[in-house]
């Protein structure tokens, strides 16, 4: 038998969204929510809101928060690309290479694994140009720049800065347990190569609202200025047709950002927040469940509500909808693909 490391993601799972393709229910995905309310109290949870789980990507704005903390010296359109999953179109990998050039390194400092971009036209294009999968074109290379440029800036060793007892990844572990209020029990490798520490899904909500919490009061801080990057950055932090960057354009101030393995976290500048856990790793139900998170969260359903949207396609036009079971559009579990919105780049 293979434990369950580090928490029973399944234990107590319930159904957050329901596939709907012709009027019936043909799957369902469980996992995890929770919403809290700008003091910090608990406005909904479903499931386990305390569950130990792996946030993955979605831990990148706190991660950059360590190494703003630790030297590092970027803001705006660089510090999104400090916390993006990105999609590897031009404009990232010019950002990339500014963050890199600023701190007299270049893309073979990058030991992030080399992947093909997450855009589709720009992975098509590297291929047509000859290229291979590049450390570069992979989506968390904004994150590793901004590590061996955080090491540059402190005086610490650059090569060996995916190592778990490095100071740069002990400044991240620090500042995961700080933001979260949640000590590191666990960790592992992400898979980007990076260390990957462990938190709750309470904690990933706390470290984003406090996160917005800063940008809307004009913290000049490191968690104000990761606030106010992604917020006036999105497109960086993803890309073209990701929802993270639509959620972020249509509700001013927001913080989000998507995960693999059916993550997401959301913080709003009043300091609410939101996180999810899909429990199969999925990442079809996420834009769903967090729009409807967001609408518990105190954000209008007609902001949100169409960027949650996401078809379920018959012979390539929609016949129904992925719902969340939860939030203002729980009974629309038995309509038609009419509301089904356009197809959208699903992220790490």
């Amino acid at each position: 038998m293979v434990a369950a490391a580090p928490g029973d993601i399944a234990a107590r799972a319930v159904p957050l969204a329901r596939v709907v393709r012709g009027g019936f229910v043909e799957s369902v995905h469980g996992g995890h929510v929770v919403v809290l309310a700008p003091d910090g109290s608990v406005r909904l949870a479903l499931g386990d809101p305390d569950v130990t789980l792996w946030a993955r990507s979605s831990l990148k704005p706190v991660q950059a928060v360590a190494m703003l903390r630790s030297g590092l010296d970027v803001d705006g359109e660089l510090l999104a690309l400090v916390c993006a999953s990105h999609n590897a179109q031009e404009r990232h990998l010019e950002g990339v290479r500014a963050i890199l050039a600023g701190a007299g390194l270049d893309e073979d400092a990058l030991q992030n694994t080399p992947d093909w971009p997450l855009d589709a036209d720009a992975a098509w294009q590297r291929r047509a140009d000859g290229f291979t999968k590049a450390s570069l074109t992979q989506n968390c290379s904004g994150k590793h720049a901004g590590m061996v440029a955080t090491c540059v800036a402190a005086g610490w060793p650059v090569a060996s800065y995916l190592e778990p007892g490095h100071p740069l990844q002990a400044a991240v572990r620090a500042t995961i347990g700080d933001l979260t209020g949640v000590p590191v029990e666990h960790v592992t490798v992400d898979g980007c190569g990076a260390p990957l520490f462990s938190t709750t899904l309470a904690g990933l909500a706390r470290a984003f609202g406090a996160v917005a919490r800063a940008g809307a009061t004009d913290d000049a801080g490191p968690l104000g200025r990761v606030a106010r990057a992604m917020a006036a950055h999105p497109w960086h932090v993803a890309g073209s047709g990701r929802d993270a960057t639509a959620f972020m354009q249509a509700v001013p101030g927001l913080v989000a950002k998507d995960g693999a393995d059916g993550v997401y976290a959301a913080g709003l500048p009043d300091g609410s927040a939101v996180a999810v856990k899909i429990a199969d790793g999925s990442a079809r139900p996420r834009a769903a469940v967090l729009a409807a998170a967001l609408a518990v969260a105190g954000v209008d359903p007609a902001v949100v509500g169409p960027i949650g949207r996401t078809p379920v396609l018959g012979h390539g036009e929609p016949v129904g909808e992925v719902v969340a079971t939860f939030g203002p559009r729980a009974d629309a579990g038995a309509e038609s693909g009419a509301h089904a919105g356009a197809e959208r780049q699903v992220g790490p």
